[in-house]
């Protein structure tokens, strides 16, 4: 089953943070997620925010590829709202059902989070150990049922090597294992995963 989704957000990357303004990225991704049987190609765009760094603009990236369902979107606040989340998928009654962070979230926003959603998922870049510590040493709400995946900083390292303005990805996902095809190169790795 093939669909378009057109998003748009304010998202990091490093030319943005150079130059002062806001860039645009297009995105054509052939999506097989072999575990959730998602097979889908992904047209979407992405502004980026002059402030952020690409480590987020990726992670948020891959974050929408990985959990990819129909309604999932961007955050229509973008980065103006701090307690706002990366990505969310409402219900038909317009109520979260998903919310997705990027990074190192604090712990009290997860409590908040935690006590107002089904689901809450964080995709990091940063170290994943500061964060479960973080959560452990602080009374967050159904902690248990928070999932952290974390990136590794090279892997994403070398997936801002190759961020041009159209980009065209083969992504499969697998056990925790992703291949990303761009061009004739692959980058690969492993997602680690972390609970309480």
């Amino acid at each position: 089953m093939k669909s378009l989704t057109v998003a748009s957000a304010y998202i990091p990357c490093t030319n943005a943070v150079k130059s002062g303004v806001n860039l645009l990225y297009q995105f054509k991704v052939e999506l097989s997620d072999i575990d959730r049987e998602v097979y889908e190609t992904l047209e979407f765009r992405l502004a980026q925010h002059p402030s952020e760094a690409a480590p987020y603009l990726l992670s948020r990236t891959l974050a929408y590829v990985l959990n990819y369902k129909q309604g999932l979107e961007f955050s229509p606040a973008g980065l103006s709202d701090p307690d706002a989340s990366a990505l969310q998928l409402l219900n038909l009654n317009g109520l979260a059902e998903l919310l997705i962070e990027i990074g190192n979230p604090s712990a009290r926003k997860l409590h908040k989070l935690m006590k107002s959603v089904k689901q809450v998922l964080v995709y990091t870049y940063k170290n994943p150990e500061l964060l479960v510590e973080e959560i452990k040493n602080n009374k967050v709400h159904r902690a248990e049922e928070i999932k952290i995946y974390a990136f590794d900083p090279k892997f994403l390292t070398e997936l801002e090597n190759s961020l041009v303005k159209n980009n065209r990805w083969a992504v499969v996902h697998q056990q925790g294992h992703l291949d990303i095809s761009v061009g004739e190169n692959s980058i690969s790795t492993d997602i680690s995963t972390h609970t309480l």
